[in-house]
């Protein structure tokens, strides 16, 4: 039985564990601190099928300016990181073209289109359907000119058929009551998903893994050497080895690639968010306040008021005050949320400069499949990616075309 090694035990790489555990190979997990410690602990729990847009857009281009002279704000690149990241913003800016956004929308539409047809089979056979949600996602703005600038936007998904209306403020109150008056217009997009508690979500996963024979060990891993018989992997402990690795360590994924010779240009944004009681906000559905980088998600452990981008790598100190600056804003916009009692959070987003993730072999070896960088969509895309992985893993010809998400495209 083929051996194979999953490195990273957040929703990607779990996700790829078991579907690989259904195609009948031997799984083992490995995580530097456990399953759901990372990312896939704190994020938002949305299933953001709609999201077909690149963050690397001529949109974000000219909103970047304005967001980059807060230091709270939307988007923010600390001064002590603005040198190491600058390479990576290069090529952020390269793939703001209208010809790559059109490439990469094209790219993401088909991954989203995979990942919502595998998620609804993935969760009934490892047992997790109940914990889905289908309760839509509330876009909300300021006027109507900023409503009038989303319109592009909302015709590039109507294009690929995603369901959507645009709304009033009183059809918005319909919806979600509460909002503050400041917001006039707003689009509703019914197929938009969430998970009742995301880490729930991947602490299950694991469980279900485990329960099916697959085995989770706690190591870091420090490196991969191909060899003959497959792959060895280094770690700070005991040595493992492995027929066919697949290399899902999210934000940490590239330096372990480094150790193949890759240079694939991971960078991270760091996501904050503060989850307060349940019984914070009556939420009817997830609100996106796009104007100011950040959504308020309703799960079945508090509601969640987190966003915004800071790119600001793997070493640097949290800077809670982003935290602290979405929660009063949500304060203004939905005056009946009460802020009392919350729980702070900052994890770390692996992004690459085109918004897509690479998923595909390994240019040192056939034996290691990359599966990482999907930036704010690793839950989202996380049924379609392992999909993809097991079809790799298998000799499977893969379920959509590999070549917009190939690790050697930079």
């Amino acid at each position: 039985m083929t051996r194979v090694t999953v490195i990273g035990a957040g929703v990607i790489g779990l996700s790829a564990a078991l579907m690989a555990q259904a195609r009948g190979l031997s799984v083992t997990v490995v995580d530097r601190e456990g399953p759901a410690a990372g990312a896939s602990a704190g994020n938002a729990g949305a299933f953001a099928f709609t999201d077909i847009l690149p963050l690397a857009s001529p949109g974000i281009l000219r909103k970047a300016p304005k967001w980059l002279l807060d230091p709270l704000g939307p988007l923010t690149i600390p001064p002590a990181y603005a040198l190491q990241i600058a390479p990576w913003l290069y090529r952020f800016w390269r793939a703001c073209s209208p010809r790559a956004v059109a490439a990469s929308t094209t790219a993401q539409t088909a991954l989203m289109d995979l990942s919502r047809a595998e998620l609804e089979p993935f969760l009934a056979v490892t047992g997790t359907l109940p914990m889905l949600r289908k309760d839509g996602n509330l876009q909300v703005y300021e006027g109507e000119a900023e409503l009038q600038a989303s319109l592009p936007g909302w015709q590039a998904r109507e294009a690929h058929g995603i369901e959507f209306r645009h709304m009033t403020a009183a059809e918005m109150a319909g919806v979600q009551p509460g909002l503050s008056p400041r917001f006039t217009h707003g689009t509703f997009t019914p197929g938009w998903y969430s998970i009742a508690d995301p880490k729930n979500y991947v602490l299950a996963l694991a469980e279900r893994f485990q329960a099916q024979g697959g085995t989770i060990r706690r190591a870091e891993v420090t490196g991969l050497e191909p060899r003959e018989s497959g792959v060895y992997i280094r770690t700070k402990g005991e040595p493992l080895a492995a027929d066919k690795v697949v290399l899902a360590a999210g934000a940490f994924s590239h330096r372990i690639a480094a150790t193949l010779g890759e240079r694939i240009p991971l960078e991270t944004e760091r996501g904050y968010n503060t989850t307060l009681p349940p019984d914070a906000l009556d939420l009817r559905c997830q609100v996106t306040f796009g104007g100011h980088g950040f959504v308020v998600s309703r799960l079945s452990t508090g509601i969640r008021v987190g966003g915004a981008v800071e790119l600001g790598g793997l070493s640097l100190p949290p800077n809670y005050k982003r935290s602290e600056a979405m929660l009063r804003k949500a304060k203004a916009f939905l005056p009946g949320l009460k802020t009392e009692g919350g729980t702070q959070w900052m994890g770390f987003r692996p992004s690459l400069p085109d918004s897509l993730p690479a998923i595909g072999r390994s240019k040192a070896t056939p034996n290691v499949i990359h599966a990482f960088g999907h930036g704010h969509l690793g839950l989202t895309q996380s049924a379609g990616t392992a999909r993809l992985v097991a079809d790799l893993l298998t000799g499977a010809p893969p379920a959509l075309d590999l070549t917009p998400f190939s690790p050697q495209r930079f």
